[in-house]
Parts: structure tokens; C-alpha cells; sequence
């Protein structure tokens, strides 16, 4: 039979219990913008864990200060920052979940003010924002020009991923994630459309991918062979010349071999202003080309939202995971709902909720 929405997953030591995981969702909210979670982390990603999910990832959780995206984001650069998780990581295993975080240097869109802000754009140095860098001098558009990269300084962004991951492991985290989507650092070295270098790590797409594949290489050697290894992909620029569903596959294939287990396809978020066919589930075709391109386990997301559509993106074998975002902030008991709809009886309702359990009459 085919695998079901509630199938246990297994990567590598880990067992997940069911294939409906949290995708990671940045939250603005670290108020002294020192890149410690605070209790808002704590209740809002525990919630999550609550409600069923078979894993919960954290956000983008930056590996260097000028890795955020805003000034108030997480980072994971600093023991103290490590030492906060670890309540967090805890409280997520106590309810039978997969604590994950995405690890994340957001490169030349950096710096900006969070979503709600009445300013938008670029954080100038004098408000707590800072010079972003990049693969090459080119702006994303509205945002500040970035510095390009030395190739020393690769390999201190290299080290970075990997001394954060070890924090990660120490922090409590049983999965990685390393954020290679929406235009973001290790994407923008990925996608000609912003990687302009002529030098070994720009040009062929052996060196656009490099970079990934160092990171990669790096944070499977120190955090051994047990711990699962995600890699979030954009498949597609969505632009002309740019990163495409091929490319995606191609590296998809060398970052397997490089130590990675499963990979999270998304789409977009290089180049502004790309039409984009935005519709339920319009991400999914991604996934599931990935998955039979690169034979690879993939994660399919995007405006999945009901019980039905999640279980039918497993069971047609598109992907092996169904991660949501939107849907779980809406309901962050999502999974248990869906197992009741779907008829499936779970065993991990919270026992302080038993009076409460969903029913389909």
C-alpha cells in the first residue's frame, strides 16, 4: 500500500510519526535583536508540537549577526542563543514531535525591516542594520547594494554553517535544515540571475553549487551520521536565465551524495516582481519532479490546506512530506483535525485535551 499522511517517516536514526511537518516560519521577534528566542518562540513553536505535527522547524535562524533577514530575527552564532533553545527543543520532543531548525545567511537580503514595519526596505547602519553581502555587488530590488564576497570570506560563511550546526545539535535539535530557497545567500549563489563571479564559484553550475555543497559537506562531518539533513530549494526562479526545476534536480543529486537525506522544495524569492502562478498546491509538481529526476525523498509545500489534498500528495507518491505553514497558524492543531477527517485514529492526543477530540459527525 502506499504510504498515508500518519505513515511514520524514517531518515537515517529518526523517526518521525507522521508526514505532516511544520515548515519554518519566520516570526520578527526577538525585540533586543541579539538573536535569542524569547517565550514568544517557546509558545509559538510548542503549540505546534501540541497540535501533532511530526516535526517542527524552526525559522530561518541565522548562522552570522549579518546572516538575518531583520534585526529581530534568531541566530544560532552564540552559546547563548544555543543555551535558550534548549527549553524550546525540549518542551517540542515532550510532545512527540522532531524539533528542527533551518539553518540560514540571508546574504543581500539582509538587513531589512520586518514585515509590519511602516518603513520597508533597507535597515540603515544608524537604526541597528548593517552592509549585506553577497555572491556579487547586485541588488535585490529596493533593497541596499551588497558587498561581494571574498573568497576567504566563503569560507568563513562555510564555517559558520557548520559551528552552527554543531550548536544546533547541542541545542537539542534532531533535524537541520539548510536554507538554500528564496533568495537567500546559498540561492543566491545558485541562480546566474544574481551569481555574476568569474572565479571558482560562479560561472558553470558545478561552481554556482559549491558553495551549497561545502555546507553541505561540512555540517553532515560534525554532526555525524544519525542526524537527518534537509536542503530547502527553490526549483525556480520563475525568470528568464534564471535558476530552474533542472537545475534543481541536478544539484539535487550532489547534494544527496554530499550527505543530505531529504529536500524541501519551494519556489521564487530571487528576483522581485516575477509573475507567478499562485494557486493550491502550486508547488507541488516541483517536488515531485525533484523526487523522480534526482531519486530523492522530497517535501512538497505550498497552499496545501486541507486533510484531503495533504494525504493525496503522499499517497500519489509526489513526496514523501507535506509541510504547511499558513494553515498551521490558523489551526497549529491541524494535524489532529486532519486525522480525524481522514479516519485515522492517532495516539498522541494531549492527554489535558481528551474531552476535545475532533470528530467527523
Amino acid at each position: 500500500m502506499s504510504p498515508s499522511l500518519f505513515t511514520p517517516l524514517t531518515l537515517r536514526s529518526t523517526e518521525f510519526r507522521n508526514r505532516l511537518w511544520v515548515a519554518p516560519m519566520c516570526q520578527y521577534s526577538v525585540e533586543q535583536r541579539d538573536g535569542v528566542p524569547t517565550p514568544w518562540h517557546l509558545v509559538h513553536l510548542g503549540s505546534l508540537a501540541r497540535g501533532g505535527a511530526g516535526a517542527v522547524i524552526a525559522e530561518a535562524t541565522a548562522v552570522t549577526p549579518e546572516g538575518r533577514i531583520s534585526p529581530e530575527d534568531l541566530g544560532i552564532w552564540t552559546d547563548a542563543q544555543r543555551d535558550a533553545f534548549v527549553p524550546i527543543t525540549e518542551f517540542i520532543r515532550s510532545q512527540g514531535s522532531v524539533p528542527g531548525v533551518q539553518l540560514a545567511h540571508a546574504g543581500r537580503k539582509g538587513s531589512t525591516y520586518r514585515p509590519w514595519n511602516d518603513t520597508q526596505g533597507s535597515v540603515p547602519e544608524s537604526d541597528g542594520g548593517w552592509q549585506t553581502v553577497a555572491p556579487s555587488a547586485v541588488a535585490f530590488e529596493g533593497f541596499a547594494t551588497p558587498r561581494e564576497l571574498t573568497v576567504d570570506e566563503i569560507a568563513d560563511t562555510v564555517e559558520a554553517f557548520r559551528a552552527a550546526a554543531r550548536r544546533s545539535v547541542d541545542a537539542g535539535f534532531g533535524l537541520i535544515e539548510l536554507h538554500a530557497a528564496h533568495g537567500y545567500l546559498l540561492h543566491q549563489f545558485l541562480s546566474p540571475l544574481s551569481n555574476l563571479r568569474t572565479d571558482e564559484f560562479g560561472g558553470s553550475l558545478e561552481n554556482r553549487a559549491r558553495l551549497l555543497l561545502d555546507v553541505v559537506r561540512a555540517v553532515r562531518a560534525e554532526v555525524g551520521d544519525d542526524l537527518p539533513l534537509l536542503v530547502r530549494f527553490s526549483a525556480t526562479d520563475w525568470a528568464d536565465g534564471g535558476w530552474n526545476q533542472d537545475d534543481t534536480a541536478t544539484v539535487t543529486a550532489w547534494a544527496r551524495d554530499a550527505g543530505a537525506d531529504l529536500f524541501d522544495i519551494s519556489t521564487g524569492g530571487l528576483v522581485a516582481g516575477v509573475s507567478i502562478p499562485v494557486g493550491l498546491g502550486y508547488q507541488v509538481s516541483f517536488a515531485d519532479h525533484v523526487r523522480r529526476e534526482a531519486e530523492v525523498e522530497t517535501g512538497a509545500v505550498g497552499l496545501i490546506v486541507s486533510a484531503t489534498q495533504a494525504d493525496e500528495v503522499i499517497t500519489s507518491g509526489r513526496a514523501d512530506v507535506v509541510l504547511m505553514a499558513r494553515e498551521f497558524l490558523r489551526d497549529p492543531h491541524f494535524p489532529l483535525r486532519a486525522a480525524a477527517e481522514l479516519g485515522v485514529e492517532l495516539d498522541y492526543w494531549p492527554k489535558q485535551y481528551l474531552r476535545a477530540p475532533f470528530r467527523t459527525a
